[in-house]
């Protein structure tokens, strides 16, 4: 009978494969393009089911498959698959489900380059329709539902801001009208978010971010049904290319191995910061789930069982240079758009957000150039507020 460990146990333990791998403690990097086949019944059975056979590592390989099946645990989903970046996965994911003329529902403040993808991209090359929604309400949606809706897109917490969506709820409308759902999950993570198990259909992930968690890997994965996994190995994944090598899976899977300690250390560290900032009269507003006055707390307390290291706030000021002078004055924190790994980082969304959006698209984010958005890594939470602390002075 199987075995029921807890999480911590079944990231930094591989079962069978110390036997498979010839009592190596850390499996070895499976570095091949191609697999030989044997014969030629061995090559008609594996492209007889290319979706289960060693072929060719674009599709399939043994370093991967460990890592992908561990996230799949985390997730409580029943397959994932690794691609090069975020991005490859959540474009790969949307392009599951679009088609030409589709209507797409999402919500205004996503990830910029997926934003991006999505009210530009898919409009120019299949004449993708899409409708912008706050997510705070389920009648957002319902309202929003055409016949030609295929796709619910969200990202929960929200990027920049942290708005909450109902993921269960909006993932029963979904299912009422036969729309699918996929959540960019990447702030929460697979432990202190179970997207999966609210009914939403794909979950997609920056494995760049917490996953690895060493700023070191740029990676992405989206979790889901085998079957939904499946199709796209052979669809958005052979023919995009966008597959995960294996040295960078290897270097995944180390970080998975200290995921949950890495993730109580950031969730300790921001709760204290956050309040800290909260308290300061040189700061306009806090925008962080885990703090008391959050306004859709009690939603999060229902969906998320912890929150992570990346938090937002506005300077209690509008002028530009002072602005600058905050962000300049920074010593621990680096000025750097990525955010989830063991170092402390400090950016304005504001300076990419507002060259890769229209004006109009910009607008409706509701960022401002004052919006501060810092990434707290693992160094000593004291050295980190004192560096805030000086660069408040600005």
């Amino acid at each position: 009978m199987e075995k029921k460990f807890n999480l911590e146990t079944k990231i930094n333990h591989d079962g069978l494969l110390h036997k498979t791998y010839n009592g190596a403690i850390v499996p070895p990097i499976v570095q091949t393009s191609l697999f030989t086949l044997g014969d030629w019944d061995g090559a008609e059975k594996a492209f007889s089911n290319p979706t289960e056979s060693l072929i060719y590592s674009r599709l399939h390989n043994p370093t991967c498959q460990i890592v992908e099946a561990k996230i799949a645990e985390l997730a409580n989903g029943e397959a994932a698959k690794l691609y090069a970046s975020g991005m490859g996965a959540i474009s790969a994911a949307i392009m599951h489900y679009i088609k030409a003329n589709a209507h797409i529902i999402t919500i205004k403040n996503i990830y910029a380059p997926a934003h991006n993808f999505i009210s530009n991209y898919l409009p120019q090359k299949c004449n993708v329709e899409v409708t912008y929604v706050s997510g705070e309400d389920v009648n957002e949606f319902e309202n929003a539902i055409k016949e030609n809706t295929v796709l619910i897109y969200l990202e929960s917490p929200a990027s920049v801001t942290y708005q909450l969506q109902d993921l269960k709820a909006i993932a029963a409308l979904a299912q009422k009208y036969g729309i699918a759902t996929i959540i960019d999950n990447t702030w929460a993570t697979p432990i202190f978010q179970k997207a999966l198990d609210f009914g939403i259909d794909l979950e997609v992930h920056s494995v760049s971010k917490y996953l690895n968690g060493h700023s070191d890997v740029i990676a992405g994965v989206v979790i889901g049904k085998k079957s939904i996994l499946d199709h796209m190995l052979l669809n958005e994944m052979a023919l995009f290319g966008a597959k995960m090598a294996p040295f960078e899976a290897f270097l995944i899977l180390r970080g998975l191995r200290t995921l949950i300690p890495r993730l109580k250390q950031h969730q300790s560290s921001t709760l204290e910061i956050a309040n800290y900032l909260e308290s300061d009269n040189r700061v306009r507003t806090v925008y962080y789930p885990g703090l008391d006055s959050f306004p859709q707390k009690k939603l999060a307390e229902k969906q998320m069982t912890g929150y992570t290291g990346l938090l937002s706030f506005e300077l209690n000021t509008d002028k530009l240079e002072e602005i600058k002078s905050f962000v300049n004055k920074l010593t621990i924190f680096k000025l750097g758009v990525s955010w989830g790994g063991h170092e402390s980082l400090v950016y304005a969304p504001y300076i990419s957000y507002s060259r890769e959006l229209t004006a109009e698209q910009f607008a409706k984010t509701n960022i401002s150039a004052g919006l501060i958005r810092i990434s707290i890594g693992l160094e000593s939470v004291v050295d980190l507020k004192n560096d805030l602390n000086q660069a408040l002075d600005y």
